[in-house]
């Protein structure tokens, strides 16, 4: 099947939430301790708080196979951007992430970007402005906030 991004709708409030945790406690725990990942997930998200920023940003979900497998979202900066762990080194993250840049005009993209999605951001023109700490529910854990200059995506 192929690969379709439409913009996100609060019936995939639930569904988006799940891929969250999957993701991050399946893929991202190769570069993250348990602990960091616990405390990335490991608490309980409030569907009405979620949607709502979801909503309230630019969002969008990548659905195969008659399943969300992919989303993302664009505020201010790229914000979120997962994709479904058993979906994973198939660019539908390089597909959203064109999506969503596509959206806005600027100048400059910006984003806090995981250990573990730093190769994708880089090979889509990112660059590391800064390594980061960030506490998360009292761990805390490393990103990177990245750059990519608007010359990139034309």
């Amino acid at each position: 099947m192929t690969l379709k991004i439409r913009k996100y709708q609060e019936e995939d409030c639930l569904s988006t939430i799940q891929l969250f945790r999957e993701t991050v406690l399946y893929v991202n725990i190769k570069d993250y301790s348990e602990e960091q990942v616990q405390a990335w997930v490991g608490y309980e998200l409030d569907p009405v708080t979620w949607n709502n920023s979801l909503k309230n940003n630019y969002s969008v979900v990548a659905i195969k196979d008659n399943i969300i497998v992919g989303f993302g979202d664009k505020s201010g900066y790229l914000d979120r951007l997962f994709v479904h762990k058993d979906y994973q080194g198939q660019n539908i993250a390089t597909k959203i992430m064109i999506n969503l840049e596509s959206y806005v005009n600027t100048s400059k993209f910006t984003s806090h970007v995981s250990i573990t999605a730093k190769p994708l951001f880089e090979n889509q023109g990112y660059h590391v402005v800064k390594d980061n700490l960030v506490k998360v529910r009292g761990v805390t854990m490393k990103n990177f906030i990245m750059e990519k200059d608007n010359s990139y995506h034309n």
